[in-house]
């Protein structure tokens, strides 16, 4: 049975529903900075659709415990143990019973062993019990952080943790995720990943902006536009919503939150102010003062060097090598078998910098590879040339000293595409297709692989022409050379010839 809950208005007053049946299956997230009508937004959902589901908030503020007055929901108080909250929720399964988790009151690593508990207890319900609950947290920024923040690690894992079972394993035992966050940047990706559907409200920052188009599949110019929407506004696209990026003006709710914003009101300042101030009341004469000793200062830069040469062991120097150009060179060929055994992995264009030089390390440690080994942005550079491994006459020429010093000008992350087409121009082999540079580029996109083509021969390294076939061709003037003409659209040819080559 689907059934529409009325969310407002689209362009031109025509009605925005939200298919909640397909919305139990995709789950949703919202974005919105603070005032831009975020929770006006949950209210809305949850009061259209407390007649057909069973819903749990997790509320971090108190704002949603007015929902009980109306539609009956029952407010648990969190402050209670993490065991009582488990048990609590399993039961709640069990009944079938509407609630609102209130956090209010609990400084914030209190609150995400709370919601933790109490998230747990619901995925970890019997089976049998598994009915369709709308599960909303408010502000999930705080219970999925995608940076370790000033709480314990203990509490920021079992948090996380307890928002991935929700987002990524809820749906199977009836909970649909809903959650809500001010900053996109601040929740973790793995968690914001696993939503189909999306309300995107007002934002200012470019990375929130970004990050919210590129999730609409909208083009970085277009992420400008949520800097304007109004309080109230949002973008949807989703399977529930909407197939294309719609705009949705929330409609009115029936319950209001304690808390709102403040309204000013006519300032007059009283006529004995300084009376008011400088005397003190009954209760603050007889109430104990209590004066807590100042912290120690911090030690000083010289005391912490000292402190960490007394700590560090007495390590042996190292003999001294008789053929130290020798040595040398056989490190060399160990990091450069290293680097082509870590690229013989398919997957490792799809892995990020971070976790290849993680991987690269330990091998190193493996290979008991001599001296210190080599810092991040050596590897990035040495990864760039590794992708492309030239041939000993193609690397020895001028134009690919030209190429390697073209490259040096560019972000690590696209110098590998660059000499990849630099190679294909000198050897004149058929230009990529777009597969094999949105991998290179570390990708699944071929239209991110056309972009930076197009951003390439903007800066003036290379220009792209198409032959009366439709096939490509990249000419780069500083090299005096060109690719031969490759289909655009083809397959990834290097995945192919490195799989025969194995």
């Amino acid at each position: 049975m689907k059934v529409a809950i009325d969310m407002g208005a689209t362009t031109g007053s025509a009605p925005a529903t939200l298919d909640l049946e397909e919305l139990l299956a995709t789950r949703l997230l919202v974005q919105g900075n603070s005032g831009s009508g975020k929770s006006h937004l949950l209210r809305r959902l949850l009061e259209q659709s407390a007649p057909w589901v069973q819903q749990c908030i997790v509320d971090p503020e108190g704002d949603f415990v007015t929902l009980a007055d109306k539609f009956g929901h029952v407010v648990v108080d969190a402050t209670r143990t993490e065991a009582e909250l488990t048990r609590i929720a399993g039961r709640i399964r069990q009944h079938r019973v509407s609630v609102v988790l209130n956090l209010e009151g609990l400084d914030v690593e209190q609150q995400m062993r709370a919601a933790a508990a109490f998230l747990g207890g619901m995925f970890d319900a019997d089976r049998d019990f598994w009915y369709p609950v709308l599960v909303v947290v408010d502000e999930a920024q705080l219970f999925a952080p995608s940076v370790a923040g000033e709480v314990s690690d203990e509490a920021r894992k079992l948090s996380l943790g307890a928002m991935t079972n929700l987002m990524c394993r809820g749906r199977k035992r009836g909970l649909a995720g809903v959650i809500a966050t001010q900053r996109l940047a601040k929740l973790a990706k793995n968690v914001a990943a696993e939503a189909s559907n999306f309300l995107m409200g007002r934002t200012f920052l470019d990375i929130d902006m970004a990050r919210a188009a590129d999730l609409l599949g909208m083009e970085k110019r277009q992420a400008e536009q949520f800097r304007d929407l109004a309080r109230g506004h949002f973008v949807a696209l989703g399977p529930a919503i909407s197939r294309r990026p719609m705009p949705v003006t929330i409609g009115a709710v029936e319950t209001s939150a304690r808390s709102t914003s403040p309204k000013l009101t006519p300032f007059e300042a009283p006529v004995d102010a300084a009376e008011l101030i400088f005397t003190a009341s009954p209760e603050e004469i007889t109430r104990p003062v209590v004066r807590r000793p100042a912290p120690p200062p911090p030690p000083s830069t010289n005391e912490l060097l000292a402190q960490v040469a007394r700590a560090r062991p007495e390590v042996e120097a190292a003999p001294q090598s008789l053929f130290p150009e020798i040595d040398e060179a056989e490190r060399e060929s160990q990091i450069d078998a290293i680097m082509v055994e870590l690229l013989g992995d398919p997957d490792a264009s799809f892995r990020t910098v971070a976790v290849l030089y993680q991987d690269f390390l330990v091998r190193c440690r493996i290979r008991r590879v001599p001296g210190e080994p080599p810092a991040l942005p050596a590897f990035k550079r040495k990864l760039a040339v590794a992708r492309v491994a030239p041939d000993s006459e193609t690397a020895q020429s001028d134009g690919w000293q030209t190429a390697l010093s073209l490259s040096e000008t560019l972000s690590d992350d696209v110098q590998g595409v660059f000499l990849v087409l630099a190679q294909a121009a000198l050897t004149n082999a058929p230009c990529p297709s777009d597969a094999t540079l949105a991998r290179l580029y570390g990708t699944h996109s071929a239209s991110r692989a056309r972009r930076l083509l197009t951003w390439f021969e903007e800066r003036g390294l290379l220009v792209v022409r198409l032959d009366f076939r439709n096939n490509r061709v990249v000419a780069f003037p500083d090299l005096n050379a060109e690719t031969a003409a490759g289909d655009p659209n083809g397959p990834d040819t290097m995945v192919d010839e490195r799989g025969a080559a194995e």
